[in-house]
């Protein structure tokens, strides 16, 4: 049967650019966070390189995740199913799915994890601004900057830790990952982990 679009090229490419700077801001961002990880600096060209480039791929992060949470925020509202969804989370661990609420486009804890890095997101950013040698630290009490390393630093510590489980979840759920490689799932797929969403597409209410 053939397959529904889940993703356009323009979401997907989105989705990889924003990867992909996470990627090298959170290897450059432990590097700087500890002697014991300064050897990820390598991979920048050395540590004074790690430093300059570290806050401008973290601009590009953020307008590059804008694009996503303005595309997807409204499908990431979280409904009384929801909540229903997460109280049954051993169920889900369980994969015992029957007589689970109904999910959209998105599950409980996709959901979370978005709203997770929109305020995260934003909070590295700001913090970032504040600590940035040599163009805004200087303007900054030292009291400031040293609640901004350490927001900073928190704010690293849940993306990170989220993103992992993000990616676990993507491969432990076979056929997710070809929807943001390929765009499409099958309807088998759709069917079984987004009933909401497939009976929406299936009455071409959405793409």
């Amino acid at each position: 049967m053939k397959p529904i679009n889940r993703y356009s090229a323009a979401e997907r490419l989105n989705h990889w650019l924003t990867a992909v700077t996470f990627l090298l801001l959170a290897f450059s961002g432990l590097a700087l966070f500890h002697p014991s990880m300064f050897w990820f600096s390598q991979l920048f060209g050395g540590g004074t390189w790690t430093r300059i480039l570290h806050p401008y791929i973290g601009v590009a992060m953020f307008l590059s995740f804008s694009g996503l949470a303005l595309k997807f925020w409204h499908h990431n509202l979280i409904t009384r199913n929801d909540v229903a969804w997460l109280r049954r989370i051993n169920d889900v661990m369980h994969n015992r799915e029957e007589g689970l609420p109904e999910v959209d486009r998105y599950n409980a804890g996709q959901k979370l994890l978005f709203w997770t890095m929109t305020l995260a997101i934003p909070t590295l950013l700001i913090t970032g601004v504040v600590i940035w040698r040599p163009w805004f630290a200087g303007n900054f009490a030292i009291d400031t900057l040293r609640w901004a390393v350490l927001i900073h630093a928190l704010a690293a510590f849940v993306m990170i830790a989220g993103i992992i489980v993000h990616i676990y979840a993507a491969i432990w759920i076979r056929g997710t990952v070809g929807a943001m490689v390929r765009g499409t799932v099958t309807r088998a797929w759709a069917a079984k982990h987004h009933p909401g969403w497939y009976k929406r597409v299936m009455r071409g209410e959405e793409h």
